[in-house]
């Protein structure tokens, strides 16, 4: 298959560098015009009221769990794609691909059937109190009415990406994000739907980027071929997508459990504080997706590299990734620290309270997102390499294994401050749990370069 060979020769041969932007770059805006949606919804929504941006918020975990289901199959299954491209074996890399969007639809379907069948206690449970939870409601049933297509393009975006058609990606993801911006202020206010139209603007948004790669698997325009014919029902495969999509999917569960969990803390102090900690959580979103989808260019390089036993090219990816990594977060937290009351600001005027507890919030993080570069870069290595143990433990530190005692235990012991300085506490203790994994994994690399 030589079209392969042209299509895998930036993993292969590029430089490095040039490498990891061609592939980082669209995972990038993929990843951003994810977070982009909510933060455009957030945004647009802001001018009707209070409630009405809690009510956003309130609905924000279930997009990150719905984000998870994506990326179960896309990144997942992409994982396995590239080491089957580094080992040349092309028709199983094209089987991976099939089994993988055929699981993203059905489990877009039940997701929708069981959400929207619970939809009231759902909210509650995330922390909607009666001045939300009809406006969370209006939101809500409409985008999982149609997170089918949300879940159909995550998991196309990832695999697509694995073949090295960074370009297609960038140009489906830039088209529905930026047909949501515009959508938005028309549907909300100028034909009066209100956050009904929000919800609106990103299923339409999401069903035009579902159309987009619908036709680049018709016109069979990559080197995988996505058909139902290449579906596979053996459990080897399903296993192998699994094996290295749960850690992702339990990650944004883990995600969404997180934001939940601090709604409901959020929501004895008043809606303002629920539309305060939904704001920061947008924002800080914003900031970790572009890590999250540099992570994605990074991952087929040093899957592709590690198959292909060139332990030198994955040994420089690895280096200068964290050094990219860090260099933004710090650039990141230079700017939470010094403008918080400019972010905060964007999105309410009149709220003072609103105000000023997402400044605090927004602060508190900062200090810590220095290290979250690196904490991504070793979770998403582990995986990439199969070591699915070491990448799942990584991947659930920050906002599972650590944040869920954290947000319990510090309110109890210092009240609201204890919602704020929840996640930066979680931070710190990955990043010291990710130097303990790094060492050992530097060695095993090492003698194995010097084995060849």
């Amino acid at each position: 298959m030589n079209t392969n060979e042209g299509k895998i020769r930036i993993m292969r041969d590029d430089k490095i560098s040039s490498a990891l932007l061609k592939l980082s770059l669209p995972a990038i805006t993929g990843m951003l015009i994810n977070a982009l949606y909510n933060i455009v919804d957030a945004y647009f929504v802001s001018g009707l009221g209070t409630s009405q941006i809690a009510a956003v918020s309130i609905v924000f975990p279930l997009v990150q769990i719905v984000i998870g289901v994506g990326l179960t199959f896309g990144s997942g299954a992409a994982m396995s794609i590239s080491r089957k491209l580094g080992a040349k074996a092309y028709t199983k890399a094209s089987v991976t691909a099939s089994t993988a969007i055929f699981y993203s639809i059905v489990s877009g379907v039940v997701i929708t059937a069981v959400s929207l069948l619970f939809i009231d206690k759902i909210l509650v449970a995330l922390g909607a109190s009666e001045t939300i939870l009809p406006y969370a409601r209006s939101y809500g049933m409409i985008y999982l009415a149609g997170c089918m297509l949300h879940i159909f393009c995550i998991a196309m975006n990832n695999i697509v990406l694995s073949e090295g058609a960074a370009k297609m990606t960038m140009f489906a993801m830039i088209l529905g994000g930026g047909l949501n911006t515009i959508l938005d202020p028309i549907l909300i206010y100028t034909l009066d739907l209100g956050i009904s139209g929000a919800g609106i603007a990103t299923v339409l948004s999401q069903g035009i980027t579902f159309l987009v790669f619908l036709w680049y698997i018709m016109a069979k325009k990559g080197i995988l071929r996505i058909s139902w014919k290449l579906f596979s029902l053996e459990k080897s495969t399903i296993k192998e997508i699994l094996k290295f999509g749960v850690p992702v999917l339990l990650l944004q569960v883990f995600s969404g459990m997180a934001m939940g969990l601090t709604n409901t803390a959020a929501s004895s102090y008043g809606d303002s504080a629920v539309a305060a900690m939904g704001i920061v959580a947008r924002v800080i979103a914003l900031a970790c997706y572009i890590v999250f989808g540099y992570v994605k260019g990074f991952q087929p390089i040093a899957g592709y590299n590690y198959g292909a036993k060139n332990y030198k090219r994955l040994n420089q990816a690895i280096s200068i990734s964290l050094k990219w990594t860090f260099i933004y977060c710090a650039l990141v937290t230079v700017i939470f620290i010094i403008f918080p009351a400019n972010i905060m600001h964007l999105f309410s005027e009149n709220d003072q309270n609103l105000i000023t507890l997402g400044v605090q919030t927004l602060q508190a993080n900062a200090y810590v997102f220095v290290f979250f570069g690196a904490v991504m870069v070793y979770s998403t290595l582990f995986l990439a390499l199969g070591n699915a143990k070491e990448g799942s433990i990584l991947s659930l530190a920050r906002q599972g294994i650590f944040f869920i005692p954290a947000i319990f235990l510090l309110p109890y012991f210092i009240g609201l401050n204890g919602i704020i300085y929840a996640q930066p506490f979680a931070d710190l203790l990955a990043f010291f749990l990710t130097l303990c994994y790094a060492l050992p994994l530097h060695k095993k690399l090492k003698l194995a370069y010097e084995r060849i």
